[in-house]
This record gives structure tokens, C-alpha cells and sequence, in this order.
């Protein structure tokens, strides 16, 4: 797996300063792409033992609120593999802080059931998640006021909540949730 940024100090991808890795490749090319030179599965630097142990030094300070996971698609079943044992140290480390992901595919529908996303630790990652943002970029319904997501088809969901219900549940900024 590759990877295209780290931000040390990030305080828009998901609540409170956070630690964001950017990974690398995604088949979903949205057009508007913020991030277009990430689709290339190749682009950027290999994530390595070194990279992954930069990133847990990085949370340790009490200030860093968590990981944030973003891409290019962090869902594509070879960054899944790559991403998996990040996030469960990032989880034995820090249990105290939460882990927020980003991708192009929908929960329901593409995380929890059959499809090109899907792999064998598609379930254990999911478990791993705190806040999902879910679904693809879509510049028609580009929104520059929504909080933590581009588009208003996309959503910030409580996971560990959704996971245990059965039902989606989103996060509700404007009730201060």
C-alpha cells in the first residue's frame, strides 16, 4: 500500500485535532475530485513498518483527538489489508481515541453486502471505525458549508452505533452530537 500525505495537525477531516493519512488508489475517479492524484494505487510513498510506528508516535499527544483515514479509498480491498493492523494498534495504543474513515462506498450497501469492496477483513476494519463518512464525491450536489463532508449525499455516520443497531445512524452536527 501507498500512501499520498500524512497531516500532523488536521482539524477538517472529523472532530478535534487529528492525525490524517491519506492512502493511495481508488477505482471510483468522482468527478471534482479533490484528491485526483490519488487514484493512482502507485502515487506517492510506500507505507512501511517506520510509517506506521510515525503514526502512533504522532497520537500520543493527549491535544490529538484520533485518526482520520482518507484517500484515494481507504475501502479498496488491497489498502483494507494494508490499513487493517494500523487500526487495530491504533485502537490497543489508544482505545481512548477514535478512528474516522472516508470512502466512496456506502455502508449498506457496498461495505455490508457483496461487491467489489468486500474482502476477507472488510468486517474486522468496519469494527475498527468510529465515524464513517460514506459515499462517492458528487460535485452536483457540492456543498462548502456541510461540516466534514464535500457533497450532501454523503454522510457522517456513528458506526459502532449503526453496527450494533442494524440501522444507519448519522451524526447530527447542528443538535451539537
Amino acid at each position: 500500500m501507498n500512501y499520498a500525505e500524512i497531516k500532523k495537525a488536521d482539524i477538517a477531516n472529523g472532530v478535534g485535532v487529528r492525525v490524517s493519512l491519506f492512502v493511495s488508489g481508488c477505482t471510483h475517479h468522482c468527478r471534482g475530485c479533490f484528491n485526483q492524484e490519488t487514484w493512482d494505487f502507485a502515487y506517492g510513498t510506500e507505507f512501511t513498518g517506520e510509517t506506521e510506528e510515525m503514526l502512533l508516535q504522532l497520537l500520543q499527544p493527549s491535544y490529538i483527538a484520533g485518526l482520520t483515514v482518507l484517500g484515494g479509498e481507504p475501502f479498496e480491498p488491497s489498502n483494507q489489508r494494508g490499513l487493517l493492523p494500523l487500526l487495530k494498534k491504533v485502537k490497543e495504543r489508544y482505545p481512548q481515541k477514535n478512528i474516522w474513515c472516508y470512502t466512496g462506498y456506502l455502508l449498506e450497501e457496498e461495505l455490508l453486502k457483496t461487491s467489489r469492496a468486500r474482502c476477507e477483513v472488510t468486517d474486522e476494519m468496519l469494527s475498527m471505525i468510529d465515524v464513517l463518512v460514506d459515499g462517492e464525491f458528487v460535485e452536483e450536489k457540492k456543498n462548502i458549508s456541510l461540516q466534514f463532508r464535500g457533497s450532501e449525499n454523503q454522510r457522517v455516520i456513528d458506526l459502532k452505533k449503526s453496527l450494533e443497531s442494524g440501522e444507519v445512524t448519522c451524526l447530527d452536527f447542528a443538535a451539537g452530537k
